[in-house]
């Protein structure tokens, strides 16, 4: 049904298997940073109505590909697509950030909560596959969700938060309702996840963008907790292929030794986090398990210069240190991305730096 992959590297990557360079792609990639991308948003009016029209969704993701030289691409689509099937009316206004038009602070909003019809996202599944056939074996497609407390978050909140006094004012409050709402969340997503793999994506991500909020304990007890079981129920395996796993939790880095229990393969790391110490932390030893590491150069140094980005690109790459070269077993292995989303304010030429960088200086490092 779809063309064999061409370029396999991330997902060698992910696998822990050496690879000749170190592959490369951005969180956010396909954004408001590209004037492409501001003509296809324009065209299709609104920002759900780019991310719920198969064919721009599916020319939005392209488009970063077209311009760099990148080693994955992410589907297009929004973390809380899973909370608006569940009927909280999600909208994005213009400049603004998104917003639910039903909250949920209180018993009766909690009872009403259950895993959607994954009917009811048709749109995402639709534009995974549209996407894996218009990619043509290009490089490998990733899927992703929100994590069950970032999302959660967002439920309670209505929006974003400056300050999460509402979702941890139930959590501390009412934790019987708020394990309810991550119950309830851990499963959609799963089932969501589970059905992008059915549609074509070759490698699944959880963002817990928000997980880095918490304070000890409740982290371990919120939010790291449902991720694993997000991962439980997710397919290990689709059309022969083996279907590698990300983790990223922003702000999560001093949780990282307990992160690697999770049955995941790779690890996302933000920019506070030295990759050097993130290795001897979790990334094993030739021969041995271990996490893949992906990240983590801080997305503001694509504002500096060409040459001071590519010189920062290769501190990341140099953090990590000489990733393992031995074709016949796994071992240490590094994803470069940055340590969050890209800014819709990044030059375009900026970008072309840093994957010219990272994908030379890698090259050089196993040299």
């Amino acid at each position: 049904m779809f063309a064999p992959l061409q370029n396999d590297l991330f997902l060698r990557a992910c696998r822990r298997q050496a690879t000749p360079y170190t592959p490369l792609w951005l969180m956010r990639q396909a954004g408001r940073y590209l004037p492409e991308y501001c003509a296809t948003r324009a065209k299709a009016g609104s920002f759900m109505g780019l991310a719920t029209n198969v064919d721009h969704a599916t020319e939005v993701t392209l488009q970063p590909l077209d311009r760099y030289p990148l080693d994955a691409a992410i589907l297009f689509s929004d973390i809380l697509t899973v909370p608006d099937a569940m009927g909280l009316g999600l909208s994005f206004a213009q400049g603004e950030g998104p917003k639910f038009e039903k909250v949920v602070r209180d018993e009766a909003a909690v009872a009403q909560l259950a895993v959607p019809d994954m009917n009811r996202l048709r749109y995402v599944f639709d534009a995974v596959t549209s996407i894996r056939k218009a990619l043509n074996g290009r490089v490998p497609l990733i899927g992703f969700s929100g994590s069950p407390w970032t999302l959660a978050c967002y439920m309670v909140e209505g929006g974003g938060s400056d300050d999460y006094r509402l979702v941890k004012s139930l959590m501390y409050r009412r934790p019987d309702l708020m394990h309810r709402i991550l119950a309830i969340n851990a499963d959609s997503v799963a089932a969501y996840l589970n059905a992008q793999i059915d549609a074509g994506a070759q490698a699944v991500m959880v963002f817990d963008s928000w997980g880095g909020v918490l304070a000890d304990g409740a982290f371990q007890s919120f939010s790291l907790a449902y991720t694993a079981r997000v991962l439980a129920q997710l397919k290990r395996h689709h059309d022969g292929q083996d279907i590698p796993r990300i983790v990223f939790t922003k702000g999560g880095g001093l949780w990282l030794k307990e992160m690697a229990g999770l049955d995941c393969e790779v690890l996302g790391l933000d920019w506070t986090v030295n990759l050097g110490w993130a290795r001897a932390q979790v990334g094993g030893a030739v021969g041995g398990p271990g996490k893949a590491l992906q990240g983590n150069l801080d997305p503001n140094v694509l504002f500096a210069t060409p040459e001071q980005v590519a010189e920062q690109a290769r501190a990341v790459l140099d953090s990590f240190g000489r990733p393992h070269t031995d074709p016949h077993q796994t071992g240490p292995t590094h994803v470069f991305n940055l340590g969050h989303g890209i800014s819709q304010y990044t030059p375009p030429e900026h970008v072309s730096a840093l994957v010219e960088a990272v994908h030379s200086h890698s090259k050089r490092l196993r040299q």
